[in-house]
């Protein structure tokens, strides 16, 4: 990051709810199974992406689900701009509206984001507004745990990621896998695949075992000792020990990424940059989970020209825009998606800063995108068109996620989130 802050959340969560930092205090990365086994491996942390890979029969895209964890702070993100009620409720970090990166009539993008325009320009990048989930509670922990599980009013208790893997085609070796943590997100989580973890492709290696003549020794012994027992043990086992076959290959070849793109240093360039690496190497990438941290903003958000909030956003607008162009002519079969656990309140309180609330925004990213519009039905953040103070939702998420599970994914999106809206806003084109 450009800049740091510490937030001053005033739920006994907030701080622990900053990840990627909660969970990449774990070291190590390992394979998890329905019943817990785990085999432990070695890497340095710094961001968290979930991976999954997909066997030959897919032909679907690679879905990237990218999260803001702590409440982003969408209409700083996606600021509307042409609402007059916008400016009277944030007279001190509204972004003006000669600063802000027009989108439409109503809608900017925040300066920061300026690598993006040209996606959105081009028809890559589209943006949904007024972005919820059903029943919000303003905790972290909660909406961050209901977005995974995306099966509101349910007994489900499985994510809806592992869903997703599980409503494909027989998983192979990759089926489900995390880098940057050695614990499963919620939206991994379930029976129907075994969940791999890594720190990165190029770390990904046996703990203790130090070159390549160790390493073959360890695979050997590792696959006799764990040939004769159940599924629960020997299938993660198998799974980490045939990844990293493939993590080797790749990282002896090493990588550059191409088109001239140039990731930022921090953890959100480095996960994308090993997204758009395995995507290219055809290893069957199904789908990819990345979280992105810090976003909970009470105080010092800062102002259109500099501070915390401009600080993340450059990251963010530099490591989505290089992604992009290194994927070049692969981002046909990719769709990203951002998310978000909830929105903040539509007024700044008196630290400069914005608490807790509901309404959101979304971006999402790809070749099959109808971009170059904002989505979705603006509600108005005058006193008398929030929930409560804050900006309604409008669009539920799971809408967003159906469309793309439908028209690039090939699935059912019942199937993985059960009692989506039937609603569509037509974000992206059938897949060809």
């Amino acid at each position: 990051m450009t800049t740091t802050s510490t937030p001053t959340c005033g739920c006994p969560e907030g701080l622990a709810a900053m990840a990627p930092s909660r969970r990449a205090l774990l070291a190590g990365a390992s394979v998890l199974g329905a019943a817990g086994a785990t085999l432990a491996l070695a890497g340095p942390a710094e961001a968290m992406t979930r991976l999954t890979f997909a066997d030959a029969g897919y032909t679907g895209d690679t879905l990237v689900v990218l999260s803001f964890r702590g409440g982003i702070d969408g209409l700083s993100v996606v600021p509307p701009v042409g609402d007059p009620a916008y400016y009277t409720a944030r007279p001190s970090i509204a972004i003006p509206q000669s600063r802000g990166l027009a989108l439409d009539t109503r809608f900017a993008l925040h300066p920061a984001l300026a690598p993006l325009l040209p996606l959105y320009t081009a028809g890559r990048l589209a943006v949904v507004h007024a972005v919820g989930q059903p029943n919000p509670t303003r905790s972290h922990f909660t909406d961050m745990d209901e977005m995974e599980r995306a099966a509101p009013g349910s007994s489900i208790r499985t994510g809806w990621l592992d869903r997703m893997v599980g409503a494909t085609t027989t998983p192979g070796p990759f089926a489900g896998t995390t880098i940057g943590s050695t614990t499963a997100p919620r939206s991994f989580l379930g029976d129907l695949t075994a969940d791999l973890s890594m720190r990165s492709v190029d770390s990904f290696t046996l703990s203790g075992a130090w070159d390549a003549t160790e390493t073959a020794r360890w695979t050997t012994a590792l696959r006799a000792m764990h040939a004769g027992d159940a599924d629960a043990i020997t299938t993660p086992a198998r799974t980490a020990l045939d990844a990293l076959t493939t993590a080797g290959t790749l990282r002896t070849a090493g990588y550059t990424p191409a088109n001239g793109a140039t990731y930022p240093s921090g953890g959100l360039g480095d996960a994308l940059r090993d997204t758009a690496r395995l995507v290219k190497a055809g290893v069957g990438l199904r789908a990819v989970s990345i979280d992105s941290g810090n976003w909970d903003m009470h105080t010092d958000l800062g102002s259109s020209t500099g501070g915390w909030m401009f600080g993340q956003l450059s990251e963010v607008g530099k490591a989505l825009a290089a992604f992009m162009t290194d994927l070049g002519s692969a981002a046909d079969r990719v769709t990203l998606v951002t998310l978000s656990e909830f929105g903040r309140r539509v007024t700044e309180n008196g630290s400069g800063g914005v608490d807790h609330g509901y309404g959101n925004f979304s971006f999402v990213l790809g070749g099959g995108v109808n971009g170059g519009k904002v989505y979705g039905t603006w509600p108005g953040v005058a006193p008398d068109q929030t929930q409560a103070g804050d900006l309604k939702a409008t669009t539920d998420y799971r809408s967003v996620l159906a469309e793309v599970l439908e028209k690039r994914c090939g699935l059912t999106a019942s199937g993985v989130l059960p009692g989506a809206p039937s609603a569509r806003l037509g974000l992206l084109r059938p897949k060809a």
